[in-house]
C-alpha cells in the first residue's frame, strides 16, 4: 500500500495540547457495579493508543465515556478543549457528529446503500457536503475507488472495514475510536486494516484510540493501556504482542 499524502485536505489550525483528557473518571451502573474506578488519561494528538484487557475490565466503558456515547458518574472528560462529561444527549450527539469518528467490529454499513452513500451518510445526516478532494484521497488510499457503486454484500470483510474507516475519517474528526476493528476479519485482512490505521496516525497525524482484547492488534499502537477491574494497571510504550500477552497472563485473566 502506498503512503498517504501527508496533510492532504487537512485543516491547519491551532489545537489544544491533548486530543483527549480524562481526569478522575468513574462510572457506576445500577446495582453498584463500578465499571471505571478513578481513571485519569491523556492522549496526545497524532498518536495511536490501544486499550486492552479481559472482558469486564472496563475498556469498553472507557471508550464509551471518552467518545461521548455514555456519561461518567464523576470526573472530567475533554475532547480537545471541549468538556463533554456534563453534556446532555443532544449536545453529545452534536459533538460526536462534528468531532469524533467510529469504526466498529461489525462495520455498521447500511446494506441497501452503495459504498459511496455509506461513506457520506453521516455528513448528509448532518446537512454537510463532503470535501471532495479529501474524500477522493481517502478512497484511493484504501483501494475502494472502483467499488463505490457496490453494496456492502459485494465487498469482502476487509473492504467493508476499509469503507467504514473512510466513513469515520471523511468529516475530519479530532479522534477516531475503533472498537475491536479486526474482530470479524481473517488474519490477512486484519493485518491490512491495522496497518492502515497506523499509517493514518503516522502520516496524517490522526488520533486513534482502539479497544481490543488481542495483543497482536494492540502491538500496532504507539502505546497500550492494560485495564483490570475498572482501572489502568499498566502502560506500555511501543509494546510487543509478547509483552502484552505476558501482562494479561500475570493478571490471571486469561
Amino acid at each position: 500500500m502506498s503512503g498517504l499524502l501527508a496533510g492532504a485536505g487537512r485543516p491547519v489550525a491551532a489545537r489544544p495540547a491533548a486530543a483527549i483528557t480524562l481526569s478522575n473518571v468513574s462510572k457506576t451502573y445500577a446495582g453498584g457495579v463500578r465499571a471505571l474506578d478513578d481513571v485519569s488519561l491523556t492522549v496526545a494528538h497524532g498518536t495511536f493508543l490501544a486499550v486492552m484487557g479481559p472482558s469486564g475490565s472496563g475498556k469498553s466503558t472507557l471508550m464509551h465515556c471518552a467518545a461521548g456515547l455514555d456519561s461518567p458518574t464523576s470526573g472530567s472528560i475533554r475532547i480537545g478543549d471541549r468538556e463533554i462529561g456534563g453534556l446532555n444527549e443532544t449536545r453529545r450527539t452534536e459533538l460526536r457528529r462534528e468531532h469524533i469518528g467510529f469504526v466498529f467490529q461489525s462495520y455498521n454499513l447500511v446494506p441497501a446503500l452503495s459504498v459511496a452513500d455509506n461513506i457520506t451518510l453521516p455528513l448528509r445526516l448532518a446537512g454537510r457536503a463532503p470535501d471532495r478532494d479529501w474524500l477522493r484521497t481517502l478512497v484511493e488510499r484504501v483501494g475502494l475507488a472502483d467499488r463505490l457503486s457496490h453494496r456492502p454484500a459485494e465487498l469482502s470483510g476487509g473492504q467493508q472495514q476499509r469503507a467504514a474507516i473512510v466513513r469515520a475519517l471523511v468529516a475530519k474528526p479530532a479522534v477516531v475510536f475503533a472498537d475491536e476493528p479486526t474482530g470479524a476479519l481473517d488474519l490477512r485482512s486484519a493485518h491490512e486494516v491495522l496497518g492502515l490505521l497506523r499509517e493514518l496516525v503516522d502520516e496524517l497525524r490522526q488520533t486513534v484510540v482502539m479497544v481490543t482484547h488481542d495483543p497482536a492488534a494492540a502491538a500496532q499502537a504507539h502505546r497500550a493501556l492494560v485495564m483490570a477491574d475498572g482501572r489502568v494497571v499498566d502502560t506500555l510504550d511501543r509494546p510487543t504482542a509478547r509483552e502484552l500477552a505476558d501482562r494479561l497472563v500475570s493478571l490471571g485473566k486469561v
